[in-house]
């Protein structure tokens, strides 16, 4: 049954992503001390971008808090595309580098598509490579992108109630969106443990009745379009979980300054939902949570080839 608060409880990403990365912290060690090799995570970071910059800076700086070792290596932005494909390549054959993430979006003259298919399989930390992508949408074991991952791990942990409820998942891209739609609509018994959710997907063409009325049925809804205020108070089922991927930063009018929103109402919605993720401190810190998690993941698969 949906619990019903008269405020939603306010799932802290922030400390659920601390507890897995403690958790993450103990197990390199153990396998550490079994002889193997620490797990080793490079980043590719193409150009200047100030906020791919921070992004990366962050993902490092949690490697080497949980014990993995990491490098970045920074391209110019005009590197061809040719050039770029033969980073990853000698990556990919680097026997000492268990996870690879190149950091979107590349420049418009590289296609990301080819770039995230060039990564090893086995390395791709990211989940975004043809293999990896349709192992998860088989059911199988794979490589999970990080962000769905995250999603499906914070439900796990604060045991939001997902067997034959009903979800709305709003955003269909094939990164976050399509992933996240995936893992609450299969079946719980295969290798992807998924979540057995009746999933409606909505999208940008959705037109706003429609989505308001899918949301209202919703047991689950999870954003991830980055429209701030799209979820309103009124498109909520009460004692709903409401999960927000969406971030974007906006200048506040009273004071001037910029600051961080998802795509809900968060003052709003928490009056009428049962479990609702800020923004910041939600979604963001399990997505370098689960990269970490999938770099050990990696890891453990390549020592077990060696």
């Amino acid at each position: 049954m949906i619990r019903r608060y008269r405020m939603a409880e306010i799932i802290d990403g922030k400390a659920v992503a601390a507890q897995i990365g403690e958790e993450i912290r103990r197990d390199i060690e153990a396998f550490v001390k079994k002889g193997n090799r620490t797990p080793h995570l490079t980043a590719i970071l193409v150009g200047e971008d100030p906020a791919s910059q921070i992004y990366v800076n962050n993902k490092m700086k949690t490697a080497t808090t949980v014990g993995i070792t990491s490098c970045t290596k920074s391209l110019p932005a005009d590197i061809s595309e040719k050039e770029l494909l033969d980073v990853i390549d000698e990556l990919n054959n680097d026997p000492n580098v268990d996870g690879i993430l190149v950091q979107l979006p590349v420049p418009e003259h590289i296609d990301e598509r080819k770039v995230c298919n060039a990564v090893a399989p086995e390395k791709d930390v990211d989940g975004f490579s043809v293999y990896n992508v349709g192992r998860m949408c088989l059911d199988m074991d794979s490589l999970i992108p990080a962000t769905p991952l995250g999603v499906i791990e914070l439900m796990r942990r604060n045991n939001i109630e997902t067997f034959g409820k009903n979800a709305v998942v709003i955003g269909r891209s094939k990164n976050v969106g399509m992933p996240i739609a995936m893992l609450m609509h299969a079946d719980g018994r295969n290798e992807t443990k998924a979540l057995d959710v009746t999933v409606t997907i909505c999208h940008r063409f959705t037109p706003p009745k429609e989505l308001a009325k899918y949301c209202s049925m919703a047991d689950i809804i999870i954003t991830a379009t980055g429209v701030p205020g799209l979820i309103t108070k009124e498109m909520v089922k009460p004692g709903a979980c409401v999960i927000d991927v969406g971030i974007t930063r906006i200048t506040d009018p009273n004071t001037g300054k910029t600051k961080l929103v998802g795509d809900v109402d968060f003052e709003e919605v928490r009056q009428v939902a049962g479990w609702i993720t800020p923004v910041p401190g939600g979604v963001g810190p399990m997505t370098v949570a689960m990269l970490m998690h999938n770099t050990f993941k990696a890891a453990k698969t390549l020592a077990k080839c060696e």
